[in-house]
Formats: C-alpha cells, structure tokens, sequence
C-alpha cells in the first residue's frame, strides 16, 4: 500500500461491497487511491441471492473471490473482521482489534440484518433466521434431527427459507401475517396462486396468523418444570391448539444496519438507513454508503439490483463524475419452490385510472396480470405466477415505455391460444435491471467480437446476477446474429460455450459424437475435457441422457445419478401434490386378466387413483416415495416393468385391435405395436417418444399425432414422422409407404438413433425436423436413401440398445444402494410422508387438491383497481 495514495476504506463486502471494488478497478480509481475492504463475515463476498443453492453447490461456488483477494495490489481484503466505530470528525475507523485506521474516503456497505419480531421464545434453541452461508449450516445441522419446522414470513426470503427445509426434508409450514404470500410484489389473485402451487407441493401453508410465541419443550412437567432450551412448538393468536415444531426460521424482514453511522452523528432517513444524496454521499462529505444500508431520498431498497446502481454512482463520484442515483427497478423473477413468480413495474396498479387485464388458468395453476394506461397504449407493469416467460419481454417494455400492441392479451396468452404479441424491444429497453444493460449494449458487445451469450454475459454482465434475463439475452444474441446473417451459437448451455483456453462451443449434438468418439462414461469427465464450471440443470440432464443412450446404463448408477432430473431421480412422476405416479409397460395395451387383477391389488392396497389412459396403460396416482419400491416390487414379481413414463424417452406405442378382431383391419397392429415398444423400450433421447399404429386408413390409433405413426396398408407398412400433441401440435408426414415389416424396423431404427444423435435438447421430433435445413426431405434422404452412408451405423447403434436393455426397476430392487435413495426424511426413514392427505374424487380414493374451480380458464377481462395494498414495514425483504 502507497503512503502517497489516498485512501478509501470499504465496510462491509457483501455483494454491494464487492460491486464497488470491482468497478472501482474497472474505472481506474486505484491509480490514484488504495482500497482497504473490511469484511464482518469470515469469507469473502459470494452469491446471497442465490443462497439457498449453498445445500446442493457449497459455499466455494456462491463466492465472488475464490481465491480470497482481488488481482490489483492496490486493494487489500480483510475478512472475519468488525469496525466498531466511526470518527468522521477525525476520518478514522476503530477496528474490533483496536486497531485505529484512518481514510480519505468511507463507504459504508453494510448491507442490513434480519427483522426478528419480539416474540417470546425467539431466544430458544434451534430457532434460525437465513441471511448467512453460518445460518444455513446451523439450520442444516438442525434439520438432521428436526422433523417439523415452521418460517416465519411469506415473503420472498421466507419462501427461499421454506424451500431449503423442504429440500433437507423436514416438513414445513410457512406463517405469513398478511392474507397472502409475497404481498410486496404480487396481488391477491397472485397470493392465492402462489399458495396453492406452495400447497401442492407438499408445505403447508397459515396466512392472516400472527405468530404469539414460541414455547419450549418441557423436560419433566409434572415434577420441576425444567425446559430443555428447545423450541417444541409455536403459539399462534386467536388459535387454540400450538403448532408442533422442532425448529424455526424467522425470515420477517430485514432492517438496515445503520448503528456505526448511527453512534457517528450521521443523518438517518425516518425509518432506518444512512440518508444518502443522489451521489450516495451521506451529511458528511468524506462518507458514503451504498446498498441495503443506505436510504436515498429517504428510502431503502432491499434488491440487490439498486444496491449495484448505487455502487457504481459512487465509484464514478470519487472519480470527480456526476452519475445520479434517482431511483431503481424493483421488478424481480424468481422460481420459488419450482414455481415461477414475477412482478414488475406498478404490479398493484396504483396508477390513476389503469385498467387491468388478466389471465388465470386454475387448472394449469397459471395466473397473469397486465396493468395498463387508461388509453390502453402503455403496460405499466404486471404480476406473473406459474409461467413467468414472458418476464423478459414485459418488463423492458415497461421501462421503455413503448407501444403496446393492438391486442395486449396475446402478450399474456398461451403461444397455442396465439400468444406471443411479436413485439420488438428497441435498442434503449433495459434488458439486465441488475446491472443496467440495455438491448443495444447487448448488440454493441455482438459488434465488439463476442461470439455468443455467454460472451455477452462475461462483456456486459447481463444475466450474471439473479439470472431472470439470461432466456431474453439469449434472444437478443441469436436474432441479432441472424439478421447479420451470422452464425448462430446453438452451444448446450454456458458450460460448453467455450474458453479461452480451446474449448470449442457444443451443441448436444456435438457433445453425442463427443462421447460416442472417446468412450467417456461419467459427467466429470465430459466437462473437464470439452467444457468449464460445474455444469447446471441444462447441461447434467443432458449429458445423463447423452451417456444413457450410449453406455444403457442404470440412470441412478452412482457416478450418474447426481445429474437426473426430479422423475428420473426416484424412477417416478413427481406429482402437483408431492406424491408419485407407477405406471407399469403394458404394449399395445395388451394385458392378461391375471395382471389386471394385480395392478387392480396393489391400486387398492396403497390406496392409489387409477386410470386409463390415451396411451393405452394403467396410471396409478397417489403414491408416496418411501412405497414406490414396494409397489414395484410386486408388479415386477407378476412380470410387469417399468413404463418410462418418467424419463425423456419411448412412452408408448398405442394400437388399434387390427386384422386380429376388426372387420376393417389388414395388417395385425396389436403384434406389430408390442413388436417395436418392446423394441425401443428404454431408449433415452431429446425429448419424449411416443408411437402409434393403426390397422387400417381408419386410423383408430391416430398414429398421425405421433412421433412415428404406422398405418396398415393393402401392401404392407406407411410409416409417419414428426407427429406430437403438446403446447404446438404438429401432425405427422410420410417418410415413406408399403413397406415390409422389416423394411420399416430398419427406417424406424435409423430415424429415431438419427433423431437421438442429432436434435436438441428437449427437442420434439416435430421441431427438429423444421430444424433441419431441408426438412423431413433431408430425414428422408438420410434415412431411407442413405445418402450419408450411415444406415449400418445407426441400425447397430439401435442394435446395440435393444441388446443391452434392462428393466429399471426391476435393477434397482436388486440394489441396496439405490433402495435406500427412498426414504421421505433420511433421519426418520421409517415415516411416511405426513404432507400427503387422500380423499375421494368421484369415489375413487386420491389425493386431495383441494376445491376445484367450477368452470376452465377465467376469461380476460378489464376492471379498474381498487386502490394501493396496504404495505408493512415488516414485509421488506431482501430479494433478487
């Protein structure tokens, strides 16, 4: 450090803290100042808006510094170290050591402390609050032996907390005083959606209820009252009987930690915060502050998005600039639980005169809200619950102000009802609200030489942050490059975008030949070879059906199973309530009277819905995790096996009965049926697969809305390809007709190995033969002319699948070590789930979903607001 260098010294590096040094470097402030960091946590900044991923990545893949120092030598870290006081006067800092230290220039970053509510009992053990990496290693330490606990706060911290005790697999309640869950961002319908996404999962759910008290456990009642130190329950208002809980979160809020500036003579804004002019200069010059300790104008902002504006104001300040912090996007996204929230702009419609325009599908659990001018031509704002997509459009159009479409409602409406709204962002939107990257600052970095998304993201650090606008950064790039007539980077995912250091961008088509080429059998392998980081939930279930299509591996093959998805974890549908599906291979819907009766036992031993479905297969609903090995235990003893209906591979092959009992059939569809699902059971690929045949051009097994569809002719065989239902259904096209049975096993094996090797992730047939430059008339030429020479190759890739396949389950009741992947709480592996309840839907027992709408999807309407919610000081959170 240079005696001839001025000083700043930084409190607090959180990640306001860390955003100022590093663009404090970026700007070229330390050729003329050092930088001193005084960090209160015993590492360095990391990712506090993604925390709860600490469970599953550890604390080194949320930090900023994982190396414990910045590259310039000008800037000195200190972490695990307090300042205790503040002498503007003197422009000195005490240190919690002692230690006197002076500065020229202060800023304070030190971010705010959660709102624990006075509330007896708060004091006991095994009560939490969730701000820190310490504080969820306390709360996993205590979810080994809790089995219920309780977070107080619906709000979107509080919601983060209750999924991180659901994940360690303690039951959860979740206690929100306010009427509704997140009732900062989203609006009474919006709440109520949320809720019941929240409830279906499994946690349950008390709002309008204020917590009283948290009461101990008694160790010897009737003798000396003596309590434990443990919380054993928790005393609501106006509510009789306590709730029994083995542990708390308290995740109530948070107030800014404003005690240094506070004990120093600063000037304070009325509710908290270290009062800040538009340079984020404080009542002393020398002092500034940034981030959730801060209040500018008078106000605190507890998004990290304004904390980072804020960061940068100061550090172009100290550089003699004249950037202003006037105000911030409080717009957020975020997936809560597996449910995608969103709200932006004037989400509660407080603007005079707006009008709102809604969309709720109860059944899909989707609920969609628009708020626009009085005139109809501006959005000005919104709430997105259950589909959150269209976020990235939205959101910019708000901020930018353009001009809503003549038909507002197809911005909202599914893509299959004509949603979508063709709207184009210019070039002032603000894309990245974190980090204040427009559209054009995006297509600037295009014109500068980065070659894909990730590139721009690394240039521009839009969606580096909380990462809602990755999918609309993603867009922008690919539509830019295209209308440049450039090549398009179709890499999988960050991850194999490509570095520095030679590592080529992969598409998944890329990464198939990859590992075909070199024999790779693991994850860690691939990545280190060809790709970079960790990998993510893009690239893991990728891969995992990469090395499954090649090696016919067991998916939960230790080496493997970390990178399946939640259905292929647990070789089952997860389900909205939290319990599973078993649907047992039944091909070509044929089945003996002696399987029917042992499906009919187990539906009725563990209580399981039944029913029939289009594919010609028997679904059982209703199942809990911990029986899925029992159940399948017995339907393998009688003979049946797994039906894939869980994994992105072959489903069905539905048939007609054929010439075996129909008047009108000329070929035997049911043989041929079992023939090819027997034949392509088991094969992982892009997406699912499902096929069809029909005994005659009646077509009674529309095979035409199936990924390969057969139909019978006089003369033998037609085959169909790219047929699906889904959200754009597509109807199939002939590949080719009157073939022999084996001239159309041959076609089908090199088409679908010629689908696996080459589509995208998550690919249906339909989209990936538009894909194809040239279209089902290249598949065609590929397939049945072989104009490629790669016939033999695909029918022995085909080969060697059906040679190696196994049944799933079957494998797995003969491991031990998959065995114990089922059990709900792994510190009570004998209990049952407690968060699954059953009752009756047409006198069949199911599982409960509670009241059901009476109609479908509510229609869009307009109504006008009835005025601003009431807002709580103890509802303010810290959020993405």
């Amino acid at each position: 450090m240079s005696p001839h260098l001025r000083k700043v010294v930084v409190v607090g590096h959180g990640m306001v803290g860390h955003r100022f040094v590093t663009a404090a470097i970026e700007r070229g402030l330390t050729e003329t100042h050092d930088i001193v960091v005084i960090g209160e946590e015993p590492r360095p900044a990391y990712d506090r808006v993604a925390l709860t991923s600490f469970f599953e990545v550890g604390a080194e893949a949320l930090s900023f510094l994982p190396g414990g120092a910045y590259d310039d030598p000008r800037v000195t870290l200190r972490t695990g170290t307090s300042v205790i006081e503040i002498d503007p006067a003197a422009q000195t800092v005490m240190l919690g050591d002692g230690e006197e230290m002076a500065y020229d220039e202060l800023v304070l970053a030190t971010g705010a402390a959660p709102f624990v509510p006075p509330v007896p009992g708060a004091e006991l053990g095994n009560v939490f609050v969730y701000r820190t990496i310490e504080d969820l290693e306390a709360i996993r330490e205590a979810a080994k032996t809790a089995k219920a606990g309780a977070v107080i706060g619906g709000g979107l911290l509080g919601l983060e907390a209750a999924n991180a005790l659901h994940q360690l697999g303690v039951e959860t309640h979740v206690v929100e005083m306010n009427p509704r869950l997140m009732s900062v961002q989203v609006d009474e319908a919006g709440g109520r959606m949320l809720g019941r996404h929240i409830t279906d999962l499994g946690l349950t759910v008390h709002t309008g209820v204020m917590t009283e008290a948290a009461l101990p456990a008694i160790v010897d009642v009737d003798a000396t009252g003596e309590v434990d130190g443990q919380v054993s329950a928790l005393k609501f208002k106006d509510v009789e009987e306590p709730l029994p809980v083995d542990m708390i979160v308290f995740s109530a809020g948070i107030r800014p930690r404003d005690a240094l500036a506070r004990a120093a003579g600063l000037d304070l804004a009325e509710r908290g915060g270290v009062l800040v002019d538009e340079q984020c200069r404080s009542s002393d010059p020398h002092v500034w502050a940034v981030g959730e300790c801060a209040a500018p104008g008078g106000k605190m902002y507890g998004l990290v998005a304004p904390g980072y504006d804020m960061a940068e104001v100061v550090a172009d300040a100290l550089l003699g600039g004249q950037g202003t912090f006037t105000g911030a996007d409080l717009s957020t996204k975020l997936k809560l639980l597996g449910v995608d929230v969103a709200s932006f702009g004037d989400a509660h419609g407080t603007t005079d005169d707006c009008l709102e325009l809604t969309y709720s599908d109860a059944v899909a659990g989707v609920y969609k809200k628009l708020v626009i001018s009085e005139d109809g031509t501006r959005l000005l704002g919104g709430v997105l619950v259950g589909d959150a997509s269209a976020y990235g459009l939205l959101r910019p159009m708000v901020a930018s102000g353009i001009p809503l479409p003549d038909n507002p409602e197809e911005l909202i409406l599914p893509a299959s009802s004509g949603g979508g709204g063709g709207v184009q962002l210019p070039p002032e939107a603000q894309v990245c609200s974190c980090n204040d990257v427009t559209r054009g600052d995006i297509e600037a970095a295009v014109d500068a030489g980065c070659g894909s998304a990730a590139e721009v993201t690394k240039e521009t650090k839009a969606g580096s942050t909380c990462g809602s606008c990755k999918v609309q950064v993603k867009k922008i790039v690919e539509d830019y490059f295209t209308a440049q007539g450039k090549t398009v980077d179709t890499s999988l995912c960050e991850h194999f975008a490509g570095d520095e250091h030679g590592r080529s961008p992969m598409t998944r088509a890329e990464l198939f030949d990859v590992v075909l080429i070199h024999g790779y059998t693991t994850f860690d392998q691939i990545i280190e070879a060809h790709g970079t980081g960790r990998g993510c939930d893009v690239c893991k279930p990728a891969i995992a059906s990469i090395l499954a299509s090649q090696l016919n591996g067991h998916v939960l093959a230790a080496e493997n199973r970390k990178l399946q998805d939640t259905n292929d974890a647990f070789l089952a549908n997860i389900q909205k309530n939290g319990s599973y599906s078993v649907v047992p291979r039944i091909p070509g819907g044929e089945v003996t009277p002696e399987g029917l009766i042992v499906i009919g036992e187990v539906a009725r031993e563990f209580g399981l819905y039944t029913k029939i479905t289009g594919g010609q297969r028997i679904d059982m609903f209703g199942a809990r995790m911990e029986d899925l090995p029992a159940i399948w235990k017995r339907l393998v003893d009688a003979g049946f096996e797994s039906g894939h209906a869980y994994g992105k591979s072959l489903r069905t092959v539905k048939s007609c009965v054929g010439s075996t009992w129909c008047r009108y059939g000329v070929q035997d569809s049911v043989g041929l049926a079992i023939m090819l699902e027997t034949r392509y059971r088991g094969l992982r690929s892009p997406h699912k697969l499902k096929g069809g045949v029909s005994g005659c051009a009646r077509e009674c097994a529309e095979a035409r809305g199936k990924d390969f569809g057969v139909i019978a002719t006089e003369k033998g065989w037609n085959l169909y390809v790219g047929g699906n239902g889904g959200a754009v259904p597509a109807h199939a096209q002939l590949l080719a007709g009157d073939l022999t049975t084996d001239e159309l096993v041959s076609c089908l094996d090199r088409f679908l190995m010629y689908y696996v090797r080459t589509a995208d992730r998550l690919q249906r047939t339909s989209t990936w033969i538009d894909s194809l430059e040239g279209g089902l008339d290249r598949v065609r030429e590929v397939v049945v002319d072989d104009v490629l020479g790669l016939g033999t190759e695909l029918e022995d890739a085909m080969a060697q699948h059906v040679d190696g396949y196994f049944d799933e389950w079957k494998a797995t009741l003969e491991d031990p070590a998959m065995l114990r992947r089922f059990v709900s709480f792994v510190n009570a592996p004998e209990l049952p789930d407690p968060n699954i309840s059953f009752g009756a839907v047409r006198g069949q027992i199911a599982p409960a979903v509670g009241e059901q709408p009476a109609s479908g999807p509510v229609a869009l309407g307009s109504s006008i607001p009835v005025g601003p919610p009431a807002t709580d000081e103890h509802t303010m959170e810290h959020a993405r």
